[in-house]
């Protein structure tokens, strides 16, 4: 197979990827990030303590994350077809990717939220801050670097996941893959196809390292303290450290 007979099926796979996968990071996102804060508050000393939520909700999300995706996909063939209507291409593909993504995601964010130093949360506590001033003043800014890397890992691993979705017919690299390199034994695209995940994985792991080291930078561990106020005329706190700075 010529060059000239690849770029068209090759262009249309790769814009069914980023389009899988970009919908469902945004979803993996938005579901992962407060199951993951919400693990931390009702865990053993949290905020919000409740022995019984935590071990459901850990529970629930060790089941999915244990489970390989290629059946986690066949099991969500009825809640893939009642969504969008299909469990053909790249919209029904969506569903499977996110709900699989959702607990991988969460648990990194689990894992960056307990990093915060405890010693920030009382500070704001003592000033009158509630669970949710605590999570939007502390908690999210304070494990931002860590949960950008936390998205770059939960990003290339629903690329991981799109390739193995081409198996059933999501379309995209892995779909172009199986049905070229594989069962039509066209080598030249099978490595094309390695070639181009391999750029993609390069750039977005570049793009996320950076974006987790300017942050370490602005929250003072290469460059000046970050600080930010619970209210206008309060005391600032400095997430250097457990400590306050009148304005």
């Amino acid at each position: 197979m010529t060059w000239s007979e690849m770029q068209p099926l090759l262009s249309q796979a790769c814009w069914d990827t980023l389009y899988m996968v970009g919908w469902s990071t945004l979803i993996a996102v938005a579901g992962g990030l407060p199951l993951g804060i919400l693990l931390v508050l009702t865990d053993r000393g949290g905020l919000l303590q409740n022995a019984v939520v935590n071990k459901v909700i850990g529970q629930i999300v060790n089941i999915v994350r244990s489970m390989p995706f290629i059946i986690l996909m066949v099991a969500l063939i009825g809640f893939t077809r009642a969504i969008v209507g299909t469990t053909i291409g790249r919209e029904a593909a969506i569903v499977p990717l996110a709900i699989g993504a959702i607990p991988f995601f969460a648990r990194l964010v689990e894992t960056s939220v307990r990093e915060v130093d405890g010693g920030l949360v009382e500070a704001v506590q003592s000033m009158g801050g509630n669970t949710w001033t605590v999570v939007r003043k502390v908690l999210v800014p304070e494990s931002l670097p860590s949960l950008i890397s936390a998205t770059t890992t939960t990003i290339v691993a629903i690329i991981g996941y799109s390739a193995m979705a081409g198996t059933v017919g999501a379309g995209g690299l892995g779909d172009l893959a199986i049905r070229y390199g594989y069962q039509r034994f066209e080598t030249g695209m099978m490595w094309t196809i390695v070639a181009i995940l391999a750029v993609v994985i390069a750039i977005i792991q570049f793009g996320g390292d950076s974006g987790a080291r300017v942050l370490h930078r602005r929250a003072g561990k290469g460059g000046e303290p970050l600080r930010f106020s619970l209210f206008v005329g309060r005391p600032a706190v400095s997430t250097a450290g457990a400590t306050t700075k009148t304005r």
